[in-house]
């Protein structure tokens, strides 16, 4: 019987979660892909270096995607039809997500959906613990807002 890799364990482990969740931010599959992939890439590299590899991967990922948005010119960019298809009833609140600023979409993904603590969400958006705080609420009560409005 062959050993697992510690690396490909975790990937098998967070992977999917990271890349739904990196889609769910960026609304962008090629992004989603492209920062899962560089993220694991650079912790291979770094792995010596990387005192907890799990959010350690989280911050890179997400701060490796929200350069990708950067660059193509236009961090709010979302694609208007989703280029991933997403069944119900997912695919309301990953609509509903795309009405969110950046970085209240990455908040709300990062910390409600990946579970991530609010001083690990401030270090990968580059905001403190506070505008977290802040982002979060205005996300939740407009989520709440625009999900009633869709069931009501």
């Amino acid at each position: 019987m062959t050993a697992v890799d510690p690396m490909e364990e975790v990937y098998r482990r967070i992977g999917p979660r990271l890349w739904r969740a990196l889609f769910a931010s960026s609304g962008d599959p090629e992004v989603a892909s492209d920062a899962l992939a560089e993220a694991f890439a650079q912790a291979i590299v770094r792995s010596d270096g990387i005192r907890s590899l799990e959010p350690w991967l989280w911050t890179a990922a997400f701060k490796i995607a929200a350069g990708e948005l950067s660059r193509k010119n236009d961090p709010s960019r979302i694609p208007a039809e989703p280029t991933y298809e997403m069944s119900p009833p997912a695919d309301h609140i990953v609509s509903a997500l795309r009405q969110l600023s950046p970085k209240q979409r990455a908040a709300v993904v990062l910390h409600d959906y990946a579970d991530r603590p609010t001083e690990e969400v401030a270090e990968a958006l580059g905001i403190s613990s506070a505008t977290v705080h802040v982002h979060l609420g205005r996300a939740r009560r407009r989520l709440r807002r625009l999900l009633e409005d869709r069931d009501g």
